[in-house]
């Protein structure tokens, strides 16, 4: 493909609303449904990150139409989501609300940059088990989160929390005032109810919007002390570059590096679990990192905060009927007629009734099944799980992905080098002197988790004078592999032993070539691509050797 052709296929083009002619009402109407679940959603992921429910609308309303615009999924809905928020809090606390835009915007870049690098498929290298054990980890986080707002009226104030989850949570409780306690977990009981109720009535009804307004009326009858999210604007704000400078960008490129992971990788899995929702025509993983980089730019310039693709949000779109992009850039559209029409109603909803759709979002993104399914898997696998989950509660996502992924591939290079085999084979009719040679089959890969093994197995040969190494059967080699055959080649030959070698792949000659493998025999004729001719040979030698000493 032509530069320009690959320029125009990250590119919105008239082939993304294809069919819409048949599928524009079914789109609308999935907008408008996502757009009711995502409300709720987005004030309360905008208020847990530390920053606002405006931060939070902003996000949903402005990256959630730009990723549907350029995104490489055609119903893929985006916004902000639980997994950004655990990662954004700190960088609340140790930079202040202001550098998330400046963040959001550099996170953006990122992203942009490695979808026209074509890097889209790299998420495909992260492990189930470490992609479920971060979410397991997230889902606990984001459930800690929402223990500080049920105990207190009051914002807690920067440092007044550990910047742990697990610890801010307990010095919540160690601190909380009873009676508002026991108010805000009245209001996180009738909308829990409410989610889980609702759906079992009618699967269209949104559990998580029903809850907050029965909290919120019942709160205008009977007087509580429970904390509002307070006054919003009533249009959106104008876009502006955020204020910066050379130390704030210094001391946030680790943290934009950290949230432009976290965007591919929620974003990516997103889109992969959409195209298997429904037949809405596949993904471009590269198209959709650029869209995603598109829209958390879009987002830090509007003041909002890094977006990404939203799984629940997402199956609700498709499970509504979304066909085309439509249905996303929809969802947007009616969260900007709330901003528009309804701030001030919103204004008046607890923020106990937002934490508990955020708890029970929490208890939904763990599936039991999954869980026991991948303990009861692989010790490997199971070990990668717990440990990536554990990190994530205790330390940091993406450090705990890249232990998680360090973890798994350990397991996975121990198990393919306990695959590697190399077995002594019979010549087939047997003559005499035979017993002097041994002809050796290598099978399965040969790389470098199993070169010394391999290297001692052979090394262990006695009372032989040939030894054809059969390479017909070795699936993969890596250059320590190669190294080591050239290395049995040059210790037998010390030792007297002629070495022949059979059946070197296509594959794998240039490399034996380079690394110095077919320079170590003792002959060029030594190379055989034959098993009868290389047998015949070593039998020649066997016959030589034995005329040599009885002459």
């Amino acid at each position: 493909m032509s530069v320009r052709g690959q320029v125009l296929s990250l590119l919105p083009s008239r082939a993304d609303y294809r069919g819409l002619g048949r599928t524009w009402r079914g789109d609308l109407l999935a907008g408008l449904t996502v757009g009711i679940v995502a409300l709720p959603l987005a004030l309360g992921f905008g208020i847990s990150s530390g920053l606002s429910a405006e931060a939070g609308l902003v996000t949903a309303i402005i990256a959630g139409l730009v990723a549907a615009v350029f995104g490489g999924s055609h119903v893929q809905v985006s916004g902000p989501t639980g997994a950004m928020v655990v990662v954004l809090a700190p960088i609340v606390a140790a930079h202040g609300a202001g550098a998330v835009a400046v963040v959001s915007i550099m996170a953006g870049l990122i992203v942009l940059a490695a979808g026209a690098l074509r890097l889209g498929r790299a998420v495909s290298f992260i492990p189930w088990p470490v992609i479920e054990g971060f979410t397991l980890g997230i889902a606990v986080i984001i459930f800690l989160q929402q223990v500080p707002a049920l105990t207190s009226p009051h914002t807690p104030a920067a440092g007044e929390h550990s910047a742990n989850a697990v610890v801010a949570a307990i010095e919540s409780l160690s601190a909380a005032q009873p009676a508002y306690l026991l108010w805000a977990l009245g209001a996180v009981a009738i909308v829990a109810a409410c989610m889980l109720l609702a759906p079992r009535i009618h699967s269209s009804l949104p559990g998580s919007l029903i809850g907050i307004v029965v909290v919120t009326l019942l709160l205008l009858v009977v007087p509580a002390p429970l904390a509002r999210i307070g006054e919003l604007p009533s249009s959106l704000p104008a876009p502006a570059i955020p204020a910066f400078d050379a130390a704030l960008l210094s001391s946030l490129v680790l943290p934009a590096l950290t949230v432009a992971a976290l965007a591919a990788i929620e974003s990516l899995l997103s889109a992969r679990v959409a195209a298997s929702l429904a037949d809405t025509g596949p993904y471009d993983a590269d198209r959709e990192l650029v869209g995603q980089g598109l829209a958390s730019v879009a987002s830090g310039l509007f003041g909002g905060m890094p977006a990404t693709g939203a799984i629940a949000r997402t199956a609700v779109n498709v499970r509504s009927g979304a066909r085309t992009r439509v249905a996303s850039s929809f969802h947007a559209v009616v969260l900007l007629l709330v901003v528009l029409v309804a701030a001030g109603p919103v204004g008046t909803i607890p923020l106990a009734a937002l934490a508990g759709v955020l708890m029970v979002t929490a208890v939904r993104m763990v599936h039991a099944a999954t869980v026991r399914s991948i303990l009861r898997s692989t010790r490997a696998d199971a070990a990668a799980f717990v440990l990536t989950a554990l990190i994530t509660v205790a330390f940091d996502l993406i450090v705990a992905v890249v232990i998680g992924v360090v973890v798994a591939g350990f397991f996975a290079l121990r198990n393919l080098s306990r695959s590697s085999a190399v077995a002594r084979e019979p010549l087939g009719d047997p003559r005499p002197g035979d017993e002097r040679i041994a002809l050796i089959r290598f099978d399965g890969p040969l790389i470098f988790a199993a070169a010394d093994r391999v290297f001692d197995e052979v090394n262990r040969l006695r009372d032989v004078s040939v030894v054809i190494l059969r390479m017909s059967q070795l699936e993969l080699v890596d250059a320590t592999g190669a190294r080591v055959l050239g290395d049995i080649v040059t210790t037998l030959e010390r030792r007297g032993v002629t070495v022949l070698i059979k059946g070197v792949r296509s594959g794998h000659h240039e490399l034996f070539r380079t690394v110095g493998v077919l320079a170590s025999l003792r002959h060029h004729k030594h190379l055989f691509t034959d098993l009868d001719a290389a047998i015949a040979h070593a039998r020649s030698h066997i016959d030589r050797e034995r005329d040599a000493s009885s002459a």
